[in-house]
């Protein structure tokens, strides 16, 4: 990373946009975060007075907690939007939405939703900054920075590791943010699925494509397993889970084929005996709830980041 960086950005949208630089001084910034989450009192003042908003409009347990502990653990003062229990079954817009809770004062918004795209509109509509926390198929970034920065914690450097996504691409905005991320600081990305759950353009991606399990996990230093979103599923993508199962499950012969140091990841919730052979729990689990704890500081790093930015802006 250059010296003297300064971070410029006032929205996370996605890591398709941001530089090596940029992914590298977020990682940075979670490793002091991460150092705090180990204190006994976990606690910072840098937000207290600021106002950050979970603007979820689609179901979440580990995002939405992680995002408001983050925020908490800042001191900033958290509002949970839940579109179940919001006017908008009454007909009202998620612009009208946006305006009427800008009346608190909001700094940060943080939007799940489920059209790709929906981050950036926000972003355009509002005068607080906005954190991505998943919009549609598009992008997930802060699940893919906290993956990177298990990685890195692992192996020191994420340049020359073999990164290997397996299951169901089509539908991941997981494995779109971690193909982008993983690949500009240096990684060898690897895609493994039914071919239709590739779609076509992941050509035009800076990852290798394969069907082939064994050559997928063949060498590689990171798997990472995804779950059939079978919520987005609006077709038949495979004949049935035992031929999926055959084809794409980790299983205990397959997981033979690793190197000793290999990581296994998984965003989660894990689809046990799908994903990954409920066999191998004792093995892997510990390392994906490691994955989760992570997230915590990678998003403390990423809200007080555009913080920070925003004072400068209101300082100049």
């Amino acid at each position: 990373m250059a010296e003297n960086f300064v971070w410029q950005r006032k929205h996370l949208l996605g890591l398709k946009s941001l530089t090596k630089d940029e992914i590298e001084f977020i990682l940075e910034g979670a490793k002091a975060f991460k150092e705090i989450s180990s204190r006994r009192i976990k606690k910072v003042p840098a937000l207290r007075g600021r106002t950050v908003v979970n603007l979820f409009f689609e179901a979440s347990t580990r995002t939405r907690t992680s995002f408001e502990l983050a925020a908490k653990r800042l001191s900033a003062d958290v509002v949970n939007f839940s579109s179940s229990l919001s006017s908008l079954g009454k007909g009202e817009s998620i612009l009208d939405t946006l305006r009427n809770l800008e009346t608190y004062s909001v700094d940060v918004f943080i939007i799940r939703h489920s059209h790709s795209g929906a981050a950036l509109y926000v972003s355009q509509n509002t005068n607080a900054s906005v954190i991505n926390a998943g919009d549609g198929q598009n992008e997930h970034p802060t699940q893919a920075l906290l993956d990177m920065f298990t990685v890195k914690q692992k192996f020191g450097s994420l340049s020359g590791l073999k990164v290997t996504i397996i299951g169901d691409i089509f539908h991941s905005r997981v494995a779109r943010s971690n193909i982008w991320g993983f690949s500009k600081c240096g990684a060898e990305v690897w895609v493994c699925s039914l071919p239709t759950f590739i779609p076509k353009y992941f050509e035009t991606m800076p990852a290798k494509i394969t069907f082939d399990i064994e050559q997928a996990l063949k060498d590689a230093d990171v798997v990472m397993l995804l779950r059939i979103q079978n919520e987005r599923l609006n077709k038949q993508f495979f004949p049935s889970l035992r031929e999926y199962r055959q084809l794409v499950t980790l299983t205990d012969d397959r997981i033979s084929l690793l190197k000793k140091r290999t990581l296994i990841l998984h965003p989660g919730p894990i689809n046990w005996d799908i994903d990954i052979a409920s066999g191998l729990k004792p093995q892997v689990h510990p390392l994906i709830l490691e994955q989760a704890s992570n997230g915590l500081a990678v998003r403390m790093a990423v809200i007080y980041m555009l913080m920070e930015k925003r004072q400068y802006e209101f300082a100049g």
